[in-house]
């Protein structure tokens, strides 16, 4: 059995999400376009940028090399 994460979690994931959606929509890119370059279905991208989904630090760290990004613009604060 897992713990459930801390409250500020799910808010923060979200946030995240939002800067992937308009670092993509600055790019140009569609979710399909996204999946394509970084390796990964757009369905998974979708869920990230909604935050329904929890990434793995690898799923994030190829979403900001397909936009040219460094990571720590998809996660700072």
């Amino acid at each position: 059995m897992t713990d459930s994460p801390p409250d500020w979690v799910l808010p923060r994931r979200q946030a995240i999400g939002l800067v992937l959606r308009h670092a993509r929509e600055a790019a140009g890119l569609t979710q399909i376009q996204l999946g394509e370059r970084a390796g990964m279905d757009h369905k998974t991208v979708h869920r990230i940028e909604y935050g329904t989904s929890d990434p793995s630090l690898s799923m994030l760290l190829r979403l900001a090399a397909a936009l040219g990004r460094p990571l720590s613009d998809l996660v700072q604060e």
